[in-house]
C-alpha cells in the first residue's frame, strides 16, 4: 500500500468537477483533456482578477488570497481563493469565488467543505461554515459545513481518488448539465447516449438465424 508521501493528492478542483460529472473529471484529471468557453474564461480572470489581490487587514479581519494547502491524511489538496482570519478569536472562514450564480446542485458546496476540511488538517481549528461568493448576483451566502455535507464530501474524495487511481474513464450520461460543459464537444454525450450500434449489430445476427430456421 502506498505510504501518504506516495500518494496522489486529488485536487480540490476535481471534487467540483466530479459531483457535477464523473465523465468531466476523468477527462480533466486523468486524460489531461480541456477546452474552454465564455463560461470558463469568466471564471478564469474572476480567479485571477482574487488571486492577484494583496493581503489586507479590515475591521478586525485579515485577507489572504491564494492561499495553498494541504491535507495528505485525507489525501486533497488545493489553493484557496480567500481565507479570513478573525485577528481577536484567530477563527477562519474559506471563501470561494465563482463566475455564476447559485447551482441546483452540491458540487460548489462540496468544493468549499473540502477547503475547511484541510484547514482544519492544517490548523486543529474546527471550522464550522464558509462562504460562496457569486459574480453574477453579487451575492456571499454563507454555507454550514455541517454532518451531512461533510459525509458527502468525504464520499466524493474517495469516490475520485478511486477513478483516478484506476484510470478509467466513465460513460457519457446525457443531461441539460451538458450543455454548460466546455468539453461537450469533445465529450459528444448525447450521441454516445445513442450509440445503438451494438444493438442493431445484435438484431442483425438474431434475424440471420431465424431466417436460416426457417428456410430449414
Amino acid at each position: 500500500m502506498a505510504s501518504d508521501a506516495d500518494r496522489r493528492l486529488v485536487p480540490l478542483a476535481a471534487l467540483q468537477h466530479f459531483a457535477f460529472c464523473p465523465r468531466q473529471c476523468a477527462l480533466i484529471h486523468n486524460e489531461q483533456v480541456w477546452a474552454d468557453n465564455y463560461l470558463t474564461a469568466q471564471g478564469n480572470l474572476l480567479h485571477e482578477r482574487v488571486d492577484s489581490g494583496e493581503l489586507e487587514t479590515r475591521k478586525g479581519v485579515r485577507f489572504e488570497r491564494g492561499v495553498q494547502v494541504a491535507a495528505p491524511k485525507l489525501g486533497i489538496t488545493g489553493k484557496l481563493d480567500l481565507v479570513e482570519r478573525d485577528l481577536s478569536s484567530g477563527k477562519l472562514c474559506p471563501v470561494e469565488y465563482k463566475r455564476g450564480k447559485p447551482k441546483p446542485g452540491d458540487w460548489d458546496e462540496i468544493q468549499l467543505c473540502a477547503q475547511a476540511l484541510c484547514l482544519e488538517e492544517m490548523t486543529g481549528q474546527n471550522i464550522p461554515e464558509g462562504a460562496l461568493w457569486y459574480h453574477q448576483t453579487r451575492h456571499r451566502q454563507v454555507i454550514a459545513l455541517g454532518t451531512e455535507l461533510r459525509q458527502r464530501t468525504l464520499q466524493v474524495i474517495a469516490d475520485v481518488a478511486a477513478m483516478l487511481a484506476s484510470g478509467q474513464t466513465p460513460k457519457a450520461v446525457y443531461g441539460k448539465h451538458c450543455h454548460a460543459c466546455s468539453l461537450y464537444d469533445l465529450c459528444n454525450p448525447k450521441l454516445l447516449q445513442q450509440d445503438n450500434s451494438r444493438k442493431y449489430v445484435k438484431k442483425l445476427f438474431a434475424t440471420d438465424d431465424t431466417d436460416e430456421k426457417t428456410a430449414e
